[in-house]
């Protein structure tokens, strides 16, 4: 409501002076309302409320003892039936419905209710956790009301949206804003994120209804909100969600492209040791042997910074481009390796659906690590088994170690890009590094699938 008391102000004080009647500026104002009141009469039909029972953890009949099974089953029977609640959007008049995956995640039934009250149990068509994204069936007597998919592509900051949805069991409540912002990632919601960001009041609830434009059309998919911030909402966008949900819907799973590499960030000070400006492109920390990556030539160090024509900037940038490509498919991959432009053309795969050195400890009091031999028990969940390496066993306070984010347990593989093979290798490569200059090191980090990427070493000033 301030929002359009607002612009209603500013429009107003637009017009010359001899222009202000106020029943043209009411006029403004009902042209807007009339405006908002079209897009919810039209788009509310098709949008739903999606509750859902829970499964059941531990603790079930069986584990309780003979003698209180009668009391537990009478205390059930009397508490009230835990549910959760959402929202969702029809998307086909067949009865499709696309929601959020965390508003259907773990349900051991999933009831949609209709605009007009009917009530429908649904079908799980399929999830996509990656992305967020669920795909529900009703079956309804007769066509239901679905909205009409937009264009997320064009969307412009300053747009005006509209989000429709149940917040707190509220149903159809109808709340507007503008679009703030677009492709925001970092929110940590899923895999794949290039939220459209919104102002557009969104609470739990509206979670799976429909983020509109003005013309009534679908632009994205409400999903998430900043806690401690007011009016920061995110929504998946529509274009986004349509090919997601076209996989669902025909396959009951998503399939994804997949290089075969493991990329980190380009940062301030790795930049010039790859010959690089901060900020371009991703750095390939990893290459998966076998994978479509090595087989078209990737090698660790290369800098990604086009792929399949875009511009690649940061690591969402290239997981969302990859994973967009139908596998077997040849896409061209431009790489910046030793300060040189290459153009690589790699053929995207499909996406699966996770004896050492004898040496005594040595440590680096200037660099504030101590490192000690591999494990016999660690080789195993190398990458590369063989590859050699020293493991970090402590890493000082306060240190360049920790400045440069060492920790105990990562293994050090290079040092300025030369093998570390064992702890006199990695005295003598420290040992080189020039008075006033810092170094490059390449690590594994162990768990899991295994990361690995590259750390700048900056040698600590000594006292004077």
């Amino acid at each position: 409501m301030n929002l359009l008391v607002a612009l209603v102000l500013v429009l107003a004080s637009a017009l010359p002076a001899a222009a202000q009647p106020a029943p043209e500026a009411r006029a403004m104002l009902r042209a807007m309302e009339d405006a908002f009141t079209a897009v919810a009469n039209r788009v509310m039909p098709s949008v739903v409320n999606v509750s859902t029972t829970p499964k059941r953890g531990t603790g079930g009949p069986e584990e309780i003892p003979e003698q209180f099974k009668e009391f537990f089953d009478e205390f059930r029977r009397r508490r009230p039936e835990a549910r959760a609640s959402g929202s969702g959007v029809i998307v086909d008049p067949n009865g499709y419905i696309l929601t959020n995956n965390h508003v259907i995640e773990n349900a051991a039934e999933i009831i949609v209710r209709l605009s007009d009250a009917r009530k429908f149990t649904a079908t799980l068509v399929g999830r996509d956790p990656k992305t967020d994204l669920a795909v529900l069936k009703v079956d309804a007597p007769a066509p239901l009301p679905a909205a009409e998919l937009g264009d997320s592509d064009g969307l412009r900051v300053g747009q005006w949206a509209i989000a429709i949805g149940n917040p707190f069991g509220l149903d159809r409540t109808v709340t507007v804003g503008i679009v703030s912002g677009t492709a925001r990632t970092r929110v940590g919601v899923a895999t794949y994120e290039s939220f459209i960001q919104t102002d557009a009041s969104i609470n739990p609830g509206n979670s799976g209804g429909p983020l509109l434009n003005l013309d009534g059309h679908v632009i994205g998919v409400n999903t998430a909100i900043v806690a401690s911030g007011q009016g920061i909402g995110f929504a998946i966008p529509i274009n986004q969600a349509k090919d997601i949900m076209r996989q669902l819907m025909s396959s009951g799973r998503v399939v994804r492209g997949w290089l075969g590499i493991m990329i980190q960030d380009m940062t301030e000070d790795l930049a010039p040791g790859f010959g690089v400006q901060e900020r371009q492109g991703v750095l390939v920390a990893n290459v998966m042997p076998g994978g479509p990556a090595e087989s078209a030539g990737v090698k660790i160090g290369d800098v990604i910074v086009e792929f399949g024509g875009a511009p690649i900037r940061e690591t969402p940038d290239l997981q969302r481009r990859v994973a967009s490509v139908t596998p077997g498919q040849p896409t061209e991959m431009k790489v910046i390796r030793e300060g040189q432009p290459t153009t690589l053309r790699v053929t995207v795969g499909e996406m699966p659906s996770d004896e050492p050195v004898a040496a005594a400890d040595t440590t680096d009091e200037q660099w504030g690590l101590r490192i000690e031999p591999i494990p016999a028990e660690l080789p195993q969940s190398l990458p590369t088994p063989g590859a050699g390496g020293v493991v970090v066993a402590e890493v000082a306070a306060g240190s360049p170690a920790e400045a440069a984010g060492l920790k105990r347990g990562d293994v050090i593989l290079e040092i300025a890009g030369k093998p570390i093979p064992d702890a006199a290798a990695f005295t003598r490569e420290l040992a080189a590094v020039p008075p006033d200059q810092g170094v490059r090191v390449y690590i594994h980090r162990p768990g899991g699938e295994g990361l690995r990427q590259f750390v700048m070493l900056e040698r600590r000033a000594e006292k004077r």
